[in-house]
């Protein structure tokens, strides 16, 4: 495992159990895991441009520390990660909030855009009204997958503005190269992870180009087959960039990740199928506030512990341990 000096000390390494042997059952096991829902109460937002967001909270004592949770591509509050921290969070006397990304939380948002792996802007927009909410309360905010690129990217671009909002962050098996991840995302066995994010992500996009005519190419949405070719036909075009490439080259944290001017752990898996090691950053190519935490197992989002079936619990207690030791 890598990890950087400054990590809390005493908390275990994680380590796979036996019966889950590779990388693959690793990051699919964990879906059968989900555990009860938290008891959510959902509120919804209006945002600047017209459209909406809704959160789901985990009320806890006033003042108590407030974790956020951004979820990773088609997830949501009901996601399995989401479910553990969440669950986590209540159980240290935390308040939690699971902030949905547009059209994420079960009902289409309202305008043509939707979200991406670089949105930044509607995490800092978030964040900061979150601060505001009650603004003398610790705020860590937490990313899975896309959403710790994206929150990873805003840390990295917002430098000492970032520190004037939250008290640490902490981004989960993030993408942090999209070309790298999703070229990976194309080869093998990982090309079921492609088609089961599809399954969802070409009807969405149909629907939307139903409401939204001349927003796409009918034939190429719902011929994409690739994440690179869903991305040339919808998402680029819908968040202005100009193709695939440069969504992928301009929404990537990993360029962004020496700016951070706030606690910050970054979490990968080295056997992780969505992102391979080769291209996890270097302790050069991180600011100093940046612990890296790489063991050698886990997958996607994974982390199982305990005897068979396993149990989720050491992701929820990594983060908020790192959280409580900054």
């Amino acid at each position: 495992m890598t990890i950087a000096p400054g990590a809390p000390p005493n908390f275990p390494t994680y380590r796979a159990p036996a019966w889950l042997a590779n990388a693959h059952a690793q990051t699919i096991w964990p879906r059968t895991l989900m555990g009860r829902l938290p008891d959510y109460r959902r509120e919804r937002w209006e945002t600047p441009d017209g459209d909406f967001i809704d959160l789901d909270w985990v009320d806890g004592p006033p003042h108590a520390p407030l974790l956020v949770l951004f979820h990773g591509l088609e997830g949501s509050s009901r996601s399995h990660y989401a479910r553990s921290v969440m669950r986590a969070a209540a159980a240290h006397g935390w308040c939690g909030v699971v902030p949905h990304f547009r059209g994420c939380s079960g009902e289409p948002n309202r305008l043509p855009r939707a979200y991406h792996s670089g949105d930044s802007d509607e995490i800092d927009w978030v964040l900061r009204r979150l601060r505001a909410l009650d603004p003398p309360r610790p705020l860590y905010a937490t990313g899975i997958s896309l959403g710790g690129n994206a929150l990873a990217k805003w840390a990295g671009e917002r430098g000492e503005d970032a520190a004037q909002v939250v008290r640490a962050i902490a981004a989960v098996c993030a993408p942090l190269d999209l070309a790298v991840a999703g070229r990976a995302l194309e080869c093998g066995f990982n090309r079921v992870y492609t088609e089961y994010f599809l399954r969802s992500m070409r009807p969405n996009a149909l629907r939307k180009l139903a409401r939204f005519p001349g927003i796409g190419d009918r034939q190429r949405i719902a011929g994409a087959r690739t994440l690179y070719q869903f991305d040339d036909a919808v998402t680029a075009p819908l968040h202005g960039f100009r193709d695939a490439d440069d969504y992928w080259r301009r929404a990537s944290a990993k360029p962004h990740l020496p700016g951070i001017a706030v606690p910050a752990l970054l979490l990968n898996a080295r056997n992780d199928p969505f992102l391979p090691a080769h291209a996890l950053p270097a302790a050069n190519a991180v600011s100093r506030l940046v612990v890296r935490e790489f063991p050698e197992h886990g997958g996607h989002v994974g982390f199982v512990s305990g005897r068979f079936p396993g149990h989720l619990d050491w992701l929820a207690q990594r983060l908020i341990a790192f959280f409580q030791s900054v």
